[in-house]
């Protein structure tokens, strides 16, 4: 929960990053069930790493999130690697489900979505 949580903009702003009950819900559905599969199936020698996960209203305001980000639930994260693992072939080929997954190539990380309620619609993006 910490490393969803944690944020430097939120330090620097004295915020409370703190999920509520049901974002700490999402979290732990999008761990168990995207987050540590992909990071067992990619075999990353140098793992995956969370630069941005759950996010209050004000800090997602602060980092120009949009209005509706999955963000705000607990339903995301921002992951990325070092090295060469290619994390989104691998996602594609682990057959996980998920709803979104935008890979943003110029700034290195991709961000994934899953619902906890609700059909997800495996839906790739590369930007």
């Amino acid at each position: 929960m910490d490393e969803f949580s944690y944020s430097a903009v939120a330090i620097e702003h004295g915020l409370d990053n703190t999920p509520p009950l049901e974002a700490q819900r999402a979290i732990r559905n999008l761990v168990r069930k995207l987050l540590e599969p992909l990071r067992e199936y990619a075999g990353c020698p140098t793992g995956m790493h969370i630069s941005s996960g759950y996010r209050c209203k004000e800090l997602n305001r602060l980092v120009y999130g949009v209005e509706n980000s999955q963000h705000l639930l607990g339903e995301a994260a921002d992951i990325y690697t070092f090295g060469s693992c290619r994390l989104l072939e691998a996602l594609q080929e682990s057959r996980l489900n998920f709803d979104q997954a935008i890979y943003y190539r110029r700034r290195g990380f991709i961000h994934l979505f899953l619902k906890l309620k609700g059909k997800n619609r495996r839906q790739v993006i590369v930007k």
